[in-house]
């Protein structure tokens, strides 16, 4: 399971994308050695298969807008962060849209603070102003978590901070547990409510050091995602206050998101936090392995006049590589590593805004636990040879 969850760049300009993703594809199934199974791969059998030996009883009645297992799940969700109630959304950007204008109805204000780079402003075609008419007011532009003070010194009120945690496109960055604590206290100061984007939260704990309960606490309100971390097929959950959650319900009908049958969603979602969330810590503890082998690699590799770690030491078992060439000449180089020595270490590389630089993004689960150092650097050798 990996996580490339936004669209994908790398291709060759000169090729036709649909068949260059195809052999892409083909090479990353077939390969003997990966950090992890990327979202494309599995077909449509294989995916529901997987729901086979679901943790719920399969012969119970499906799913009626929502009741059975779609309410079993809301229910496990609510026990691990320790909330009132939970409520499953069909999409995350459908959850965090509604959590923040009921938060901006209760508070009276329609101001949110929150990072530019965070998911609202990169990736939700601006539906906070154009479908909710909300206003965004962002702390800071640099790539990293806010600041307690720039919280503190924000010009204009705001209702909601929004903090995603960890903040993906800065390299899944996450505060230090007491920047977290701070961060807090300052939006209550401000009297604002505190909404996290917990996406990627389940394997922030390793992070924090502390449980999912005690994480959670610290917020008014909570989203979490099923197929980032957890391989399900798709859906999230908002966790909170049960008045809130409720709200959150009735402008869930309004939205389009009361869905008739949703059993697949949560059976996978139910098996994900069954199988996956117990093994989030061991991933991380190997990423940190795996980016320490290419920090030195990278150092020791001939024609590699510098390379990029971010962050140098994982938050979550997810970072970026950034490399000095351009994104199709990277991705090409990884598409042969895997179609001739059957080993998977970087996968589609991306544009940068910095002309001539790219980046990559690496997910560590189970495929890459049984990575060594060794077998790290061997890949990276591969991988540099045919730059």
């Amino acid at each position: 399971m990996t996580d490339q969850t936004e669209p994908e760049t790398g291709a060759p300009q000169d090729t036709d994308d649909t068949e260059y993703e195809r052999r892409l594809v083909a090479a990353w199934r077939g390969a003997d050695r990966t950090l992890s199974r990327g979202l494309r791969e599995p077909t449509m059998a294989e995916l529901l298969a997987t729901l086979a030996d679901s943790p719920y009883d399969l012969d119970e009645q499906a799913d009626v807008y929502g009741d059975g297992v779609v309410r079993a799940l809301e229910r496990r969700v609510a026990d691990l962060l320790g909330t009132e109630d939970a409520a499953f959304f069909p999409s995350g950007t459908m959850a965090q849209q509604i959590a923040l204008r009921c938060w901006a109805g209760r508070t009276g204000n329609p101001v949110v603070a929150l990072h530019p780079m965070s998911h609202p402003e990169r990736w939700e075609g601006d539906a906070l102003s154009t479908v909710s008419g909300l206003r965004v007011a962002h702390p800071t532009t640099e790539p990293r978590q806010p600041s307690a003070a720039e919280i503190a010194s924000l010009p204009e009120p705001f209702g909601t901070l929004m903090l995603e945690l960890p903040l993906r496109d800065a390299g899944y960055l996450l505060p230090t547990w007491e920047e977290l604590e701070e961060l807090v206290d300052a939006a209550r100061e401000r009297e604002a409510v505190v909404h996290f984007d917990g996406a990627r939260l389940w394997e922030s704990t390793v992070h924090f050091g502390r449980p999912l309960r005690e994480i959670a606490a610290l917020a008014d309100s909570v989203y979490v995602s099923f197929y980032k971390s957890l391989g399900g097929l798709g859906g999230a959950c908002l966790a909170g206050p049960a008045g809130f959650v409720e709200e959150t319900r009735v402008w869930r009908h309004r939205y389009g998101g009361r869905v008739f049958r949703q059993f697949p969603a949560a059976l996978s979602a139910l098996a994900g936090l069954e199988r996956e969330l117990p093994l989030l810590p061991s991933y991380v503890a190997q990423a940190r392995l795996v980016a320490e082998a290419l920090r030195v690699g990278f150092a020791e590799a001939p024609g590699i006049a510098w390379s990029r770690i971010n962050p140098e030491v994982p938050h979550t078992h997810q970072f970026q590589v950034w490399l000095p060439f351009e994104a199709p000449h990277l991705t090409e180089a990884g598409l042969r590593t895997a179609e001739e020595t059957g080993r998977v270490l970087f996968r589609q590389w991306s544009e940068t805004p910095v002309p001539g630089v790219s980046m990559t993004e690496l997910t560590i689960t189970t495929p890459g636990l049984s990575w060594t150092t060794e077998d790290v650097t061997s890949a990276l050798t591969d991988f540099t040879a045919r730059l």
